[in-house]
Parts: structure tokens; sequence; C-alpha cells
């Protein structure tokens, strides 16, 4: 995703976003021998450095927006130019103190510059771009309801989209070790160790009640992009999307044959309606 990022990220505001659905706020080692960032997100800028996700469905709106309460272009505007009188005072300052600062300083003030020209350069394109948003209100935060809360992140995604405010976007349904419950389902046992089934047929009908119903949730981000338009066709006419985990097996950590489910019609490139199974993969 990140290498997609770095191309397209040159042409919208945000070269791509992180979500989750849990938070990602934990620290120190969450597994025998690993971090928590391993646990906690899907995508690294590089190697060794993971990207955080956000799971607020506010503070994303917030990301993709600005904090003016809506939509509005005349609000979104008018509080953009506000930031970048801001950053104008700001780079002052900083190119003042450059040349006071020690070597072993400037990298890491030259790290606080990139990150400010990344929001001017959102701030040049959110000006020049016409395009038409959509009115929607500022989400107060995480609602209370599983499903309700999931829907709300892929409303914001397909937003996203729409907007053309980003082109990469992940989603983490759940953690690894996730210890997520499913009453509305008739699951109130934790996702990871219903996983760990040992074959006993209650659990495992309880682990394949969660799969399905989270399938449900990729079906209506679908149905939400075929039902947008965008441009000769729709937004899942020209999207690619995967879905899928990080293992097959969850009782016994099997990392080969992982099933995954690729989706849209990639701007006429992807031929839908196939099953393939690719050996030793």
């Amino acid at each position: 995703d990140q290498i997609l990022a770095q191309e397209t990220g040159k042409h919208t505001q945000l070269a791509s976003l992180e979500l989750a659905i849990e938070s990602g706020e934990t620290a120190g080692s969450c597994d025998t021998g690993y971090a928590c960032p391993y646990t906690n997100t899907i995508s690294w800028k590089s190697a060794s450095t993971p990207l955080p996700t956000q799971n607020n469905p506010r503070l994303v709106f917030e990301r993709l927006f600005g904090d003016s309460g809506s939509t509005d272009p005349k609000e979104r505007l008018g509080h953009m130019r506000e930031q970048k009188s801001i950053l104008d005072s700001v780079t002052q300052e900083v190119a003042h103190l450059q040349g006071r600062l020690p070597q072993s300083d400037r990298a890491k003030l030259t790290e606080y510059l990139d990150a400010i020209r990344g929001v001017e350069r959102r701030i040049q394109i959110a000006e020049a771009d016409n395009k038409e948003v959509p009115l929607v209100e500022h989400p107060a935060g995480i609602p209370a309801n599983w499903e309700d809360h999931v829907k709300l992140m892929l409303d914001l995604q397909v937003l996203a989209y729409q907007t053309d405010l980003t082109r990469v976007i992940t989603l983490m349904m759940g953690h690894e070790q996730s210890g997520m419950t499913y009453p509305q389902i008739g699951v109130p046992d934790a996702h990871h160790p219903v996983s760990h089934h040992q074959k006993e047929p209650e659990k495992v009908a309880k682990t394949a009640r969660i799969n399905a119903y989270h399938m449900t949730m990729f079906a209506y981000l679908l149905d939400k992009l075929r039902a947008t338009p965008d441009g000769d066709g729709t937004l899942l006419d020209h999207m690619t999307l995967i879905y899928g985990a990080g293992i097959a097996d969850s009782n016994t950590h099997t990392p080969v044959n992982i099933p995954f489910i690729l989706a849209g019609g990639g701007a006429g490139n992807l031929k839908g309606g196939r099953h393939t199974r690719l050996k030793g993969v």
C-alpha cells in the first residue's frame, strides 16, 4: 500500500489513510517476541516504521476535512487559509533557528520541516481542487454499537475516495489477538480464544459466524462503492480492493494458502467472477 501511496500521494491531499476498528494505543509487548505495532497495524512506511491506525470517526473526519464542523466548502477553505497563515509564521521561525542548531539536531528539524511541507502541499491541492464535496456533518465520536462504528468508518472511506482526498486506504477490522466479542450474532466469546478452536464444533461454528459477519461489512462497502457515480462508471468500477487475513488457519497459525478476495474493476483491468488457486503460496 505504501509503495502505491508514494506515487498516488503526489496528486492527493493525503498519501494514505490507515484505519482500524479497535484502538491502537497499546504499547510494549503484545505477543511473545513482538512489539505491539506488529499486532496493531497492517501498514508500514518501511521495514522498521509502522504507521499508526485511527479508529475514531471524528478524528478521521478532521484529518480529511479539518475541524470546521462539516464538509461545507466555504468553511473548509477558510480554515485551510488560516492554517496556511500559521504555517508561514512557523516556517520563518524555523528557518531562523536552523542556522543556530548543532548538527545532531538538524536531522530532527529536517523531519519537522518535511511534515510542514506536507501540510502546505495538502492546502495547495485543496485550494486548487474544485471538486464538489457532499455535505456531511462532523461525527460525534465512536458509536457504541460495533456495526454502526464499522459502517461509519466505511462511509468515511467512500467519502475520501469520492472526493479524491486519498487513493490508498487500509482498514484493520480486528487486531491480532483481538478480544472483541459479538453478542449481537450469538458469539459472546472473545474472538482470539474462539479462533483457537481445537476443532471443537461449537467454536468452529462461532469462528465461522464472526468471519461471515465481517464479510457482511465488506459487502456493505462494495454496495456503497457500486452506488457512487465516478466518471464514466462507479467508484467500484475504478477501484481495486483486497480483503483477507494474515493467516489461513487461525487454529494452527498456518501461513500458506491464505484466502483473500480481490474486488473492483481496476479501471477495466480486472475481471471478476473467478476463483483462482495458486500453488505454493
